[in-house]
Protein backbone atom coordinates (compact mmCIF):
# COMPACT_ATOMS: atom_id res chain seq x y z
CA UNK A 1 0.00 0.00 0.00
CA UNK A 2 1.23 3.37 -0.88
CA UNK A 3 0.45 6.84 0.69
CA UNK A 4 0.75 9.82 -1.30
CA UNK A 5 1.06 13.08 1.00
CA UNK A 6 2.36 16.60 0.46
CA UNK A 7 6.28 17.16 1.42
CA UNK A 8 7.10 18.39 4.41
CA UNK A 9 10.34 19.93 6.35
CA UNK A 10 11.19 16.98 8.38
CA UNK A 11 11.31 14.69 5.09
CA UNK A 12 14.51 16.12 4.07
CA UNK A 13 16.93 14.12 5.96
CA UNK A 14 15.38 10.86 4.52
CA UNK A 15 14.82 12.50 0.94
CA UNK A 16 17.78 13.87 0.32
CA UNK A 17 20.14 10.78 0.07
CA UNK A 18 17.16 9.42 -2.36
CA UNK A 19 18.14 12.05 -4.41
CA UNK A 20 21.28 12.79 -4.17
CA UNK A 21 22.11 8.65 -5.19
CA UNK A 22 19.99 9.34 -8.41
CA UNK A 23 21.51 12.85 -9.62
CA UNK A 24 24.73 11.49 -8.52
CA UNK A 25 24.30 8.64 -11.13
CA UNK A 26 23.96 10.93 -14.35
CA UNK A 27 21.60 8.67 -16.30
CA UNK A 28 18.23 10.67 -15.74
CA UNK A 29 18.44 14.05 -14.57
CA UNK A 30 20.33 17.10 -16.20
CA UNK A 31 21.58 18.19 -12.89
CA UNK A 32 25.37 18.13 -12.44
CA UNK A 33 26.68 15.13 -10.38
CA UNK A 34 28.13 17.52 -8.16
CA UNK A 35 24.99 19.11 -7.62
CA UNK A 36 25.00 20.09 -3.76
CA UNK A 37 22.35 19.89 -1.05
CA UNK A 38 21.35 23.46 -1.19
CA UNK A 39 20.99 23.32 -4.82
CA UNK A 40 18.84 19.85 -4.88
CA UNK A 41 16.52 21.33 -1.92
CA UNK A 42 15.87 24.18 -4.36
CA UNK A 43 15.08 22.20 -7.67
CA UNK A 44 12.96 19.61 -6.12
CA UNK A 45 11.28 21.75 -2.79
CA UNK A 46 11.62 25.66 -3.24
CA UNK A 47 10.99 26.37 -6.72
CA UNK A 48 8.03 23.93 -7.79
CA UNK A 49 4.65 24.74 -6.92
CA UNK A 50 4.42 21.19 -4.89
CA UNK A 51 6.21 18.61 -3.82
CA UNK A 52 4.72 15.28 -2.78
CA UNK A 53 6.50 12.05 -0.98
CA UNK A 54 4.80 8.34 -1.63
CA UNK A 55 5.62 6.06 1.44
CA UNK A 56 5.37 2.90 2.11
CA UNK A 57 3.16 0.39 4.99
CA UNK A 58 6.39 1.17 7.09
CA UNK A 59 6.06 5.26 6.27
CA UNK A 60 9.35 4.91 4.54
CA UNK A 61 10.07 6.98 1.23
CA UNK A 62 9.69 5.16 -1.70
CA UNK A 63 9.29 8.11 -4.07
CA UNK A 64 8.63 11.67 -4.53
CA UNK A 65 7.40 14.08 -7.09
CA UNK A 66 7.07 17.68 -7.79
CA UNK A 67 4.54 19.89 -9.85
CA UNK A 68 5.48 23.12 -11.44
CA UNK A 69 4.49 25.22 -14.09
CA UNK A 70 6.68 24.52 -17.32
CA UNK A 71 6.82 28.06 -18.40
CA UNK A 72 6.26 31.30 -16.59
CA UNK A 73 3.44 33.53 -17.81
CA UNK A 74 1.84 32.68 -21.14
CA UNK A 75 3.04 29.23 -20.98
CA UNK A 76 1.85 28.13 -17.17
CA UNK A 77 -0.96 26.13 -18.06
CA UNK A 78 0.67 23.26 -18.96
CA UNK A 79 2.71 22.07 -16.16
CA UNK A 80 6.19 19.70 -16.12
CA UNK A 81 6.74 16.97 -13.25
CA UNK A 82 9.62 15.10 -12.36
CA UNK A 83 9.93 11.75 -10.74
CA UNK A 84 12.23 9.67 -8.49
CA UNK A 85 11.99 6.42 -7.12
CA UNK A 86 14.67 4.88 -5.37
CA UNK A 87 16.10 1.92 -6.97
CA UNK A 88 15.28 -0.74 -3.77
CA UNK A 89 11.77 0.05 -4.34
CA UNK A 90 11.75 -0.07 -8.18
CA UNK A 91 9.36 -2.68 -10.20
CA UNK A 92 6.58 -1.91 -7.34
CA UNK A 93 3.84 0.31 -9.39
CA UNK A 94 5.11 3.37 -7.45
CA UNK A 95 6.15 5.35 -10.65
CA UNK A 96 2.52 4.96 -11.68
CA UNK A 97 0.60 5.69 -8.97
CA UNK A 98 3.06 8.97 -8.25
CA UNK A 99 2.06 9.56 -11.84
CA UNK A 100 -1.68 8.86 -12.45
CA UNK A 101 -1.68 11.24 -8.48
CA UNK A 102 0.31 13.81 -10.65
CA UNK A 103 -1.96 14.11 -13.32
CA UNK A 104 -4.99 14.63 -10.55
CA UNK A 105 -3.22 17.23 -8.33
CA UNK A 106 -2.06 18.99 -11.71
CA UNK A 107 -6.42 19.09 -12.61
CA UNK A 108 -6.94 20.45 -9.11
CA UNK A 109 -4.10 22.94 -9.80
CA UNK A 110 -5.71 23.98 -13.12
CA UNK A 111 -3.50 22.96 -15.23
CA UNK A 112 -4.19 22.01 -18.93
CA UNK A 113 -1.94 19.45 -19.90
CA UNK A 114 1.82 17.83 -18.46
CA UNK A 115 4.71 17.88 -20.50
CA UNK A 116 7.93 15.98 -20.06
CA UNK A 117 10.93 18.08 -21.37
CA UNK A 118 13.69 15.76 -20.97
CA UNK A 119 13.11 12.26 -21.00
CA UNK A 120 16.13 10.46 -21.70
CA UNK A 121 15.88 7.70 -24.44
CA UNK A 122 17.99 5.04 -22.42
CA UNK A 123 15.39 5.40 -19.67
CA UNK A 124 12.97 2.62 -21.39
CA UNK A 125 11.17 2.07 -18.10
CA UNK A 126 9.55 5.78 -17.48
CA UNK A 127 9.32 6.11 -21.63
CA UNK A 128 6.81 2.97 -21.65
CA UNK A 129 5.36 3.35 -18.22
CA UNK A 130 4.32 7.72 -19.78
CA UNK A 131 3.47 5.92 -23.18
CA UNK A 132 0.78 3.55 -21.39
CA UNK A 133 -0.45 6.37 -18.92
CA UNK A 134 -1.96 8.00 -22.25
CA UNK A 135 1.30 10.16 -23.22
CA UNK A 136 2.78 10.53 -26.45
CA UNK A 137 6.15 11.13 -27.77
CA UNK A 138 5.81 14.72 -29.30
CA UNK A 139 9.66 15.62 -30.29
CA UNK A 140 13.05 13.57 -30.01
CA UNK A 141 16.15 16.10 -29.11
CA UNK A 142 19.12 14.12 -30.91
CA UNK A 143 22.47 13.90 -28.42
CA UNK A 144 20.51 16.43 -25.79
CA UNK A 145 21.61 14.32 -22.95
CA UNK A 146 25.10 13.57 -21.60
CA UNK A 147 24.80 10.31 -20.03
CA UNK A 148 27.29 9.88 -17.11
CA UNK A 149 27.69 6.23 -18.66
CA UNK A 150 26.95 6.51 -22.26
CA UNK A 151 27.93 9.76 -23.33
CA UNK A 152 25.57 11.56 -25.44
CA UNK A 153 22.24 10.34 -26.20
CA UNK A 154 18.89 10.87 -26.94
CA UNK A 155 16.11 12.78 -24.95
CA UNK A 156 12.36 12.71 -25.76
CA UNK A 157 9.29 15.60 -24.91
CA UNK A 158 6.30 13.40 -24.10
CA UNK A 159 3.19 15.31 -23.21
CA UNK A 160 -0.75 14.45 -22.64
CA UNK A 161 -3.74 16.76 -22.11
CA UNK A 162 -5.30 16.65 -18.71
CA UNK A 163 -8.60 18.42 -19.74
Amino acid sequence: MIEIRGYKDEDWNDLWPILKNVFRKGETYPFSSEITEKESHNVWIVKPKATFIALNENHEIVGTYYIKPNQPGLGSHVCNCGYIVPEISRGRGVGKIMCNHSQEEAKKLGFGSMQFNLVVSTNESAINLWKRLGFQVIGELPDAFQHKKLGYVDALVMYKKLK
